[in-house]
């Protein structure tokens, strides 16, 4: 059973779909690390154009979809409730194995440093136990909409 349904998740960060690119969160310590699922399916609409007879999941929506889950993870405090987490950096990324449909990602992003709006995760995606993405990821807290 999942910790969060992608309902709930919307509840914390504003992405909507085609856009929002985790569909549960399986684990989670608000401020500290969250880890989410994407069930990746022929339906997706980058499907369409990357690549036509040969579909991979781009990679820079795999560092998105570890961007959110790690936006669940700090939105999910108290005094970060309705707030939005913006990108300030992406650093060390790399690619590790592609992602195709029928490919479910486990997507795990663990808060390793903050100060003041400012934070750092690290974070990694997984296919079947086997390291797909990992990245630095850098974020600032922002007031929301």
């Amino acid at each position: 059973m999942s910790l969060l349904s992608a309902k709930q998740i919307m509840e914390i960060i504003p992405h909507r779909q085609p856009f929002m690119l985790i569909d549960t969160i399986e684990e989670m310590e608000p401020g500290v690390r969250a880890v989410g699922k994407k069930c990746v399916s022929y339906n997706e609409p980058f499907f369409a154009g990357h690549f036509p007879g040969e579909p991979v999941m781009p990679g820079v929506l795999i560092i998105e979809a570890l961007a959110q889950v790690g936006a669940v993870a700090i939105l999910s405090l108290e005094a970060n409730k309705g707030k939005t987490a913006y990108f300030g950096a992406i650093n060390s990324a790399k690619f590790k194995g592609k992602v195709v449909p029928g490919d479910v990602l486990t997507l795990e992003t663990e808060i390793v440093k903050t100060k003041g709006p400012i934070g750092v995760g690290n974070a990694k995606a997984y296919v079947d136990g086997k390291v797909v993405a990992q990245a630095e990821l850098t974020f600032a807290i922002g007031s929301g909409s």
